[in-house]
């Protein structure tokens, strides 16, 4: 698990598999496993220390889909509130974040020790 360097909103996470992969075809069940398992403890230490109002959860398969890292596949974890967009992404073309990521790492960690 790691904090995405360009978050929509504070929480963004990644989950990605230790070994390098990048065909979704070529992870093996028990990576699938481990995965699963730590976008569900993200989803719950998000929760616990964020209270966020829903969750997107999603991947981008190959550069023409916007695969920062093509050569290794990872789960996005985006903690979402209500009234959490607004027109600077768009018009601005940057985005607004009331936290940074190291205060974002610091709230976090304590919630996965526990886990």
């Amino acid at each position: 698990m790691i904090l995405n360097s360009f978050p929509y909103n504070p929480g963004h996470l990644m989950v990605a598999p230790f070994r390098h992969v990048g065909d979704f075809g070529a992870i093996e069940p028990g990576e699938f496993a481990e995965v699963d398992s730590l976008v569900t403890r993200s989803i719950s230490a998000l929760q616990a220390e964020m209270e966020p109002h829903g969750f997107n959860l999603g991947m981008n398969l190959g550069r023409v889909a916007g695969a920062g890292i093509p050569g290794h596949l990872h789960w996005h974890v985006v903690p979402r509130w209500n009234g959490d967009t607004n027109f600077m992404p768009v018009v601005g073309q940057t985005r607004v974040l009331p936290e940074l990521l190291e205060e974002t790492y610091a709230r976090l960690l304590p919630r996965f020790e526990r886990a």
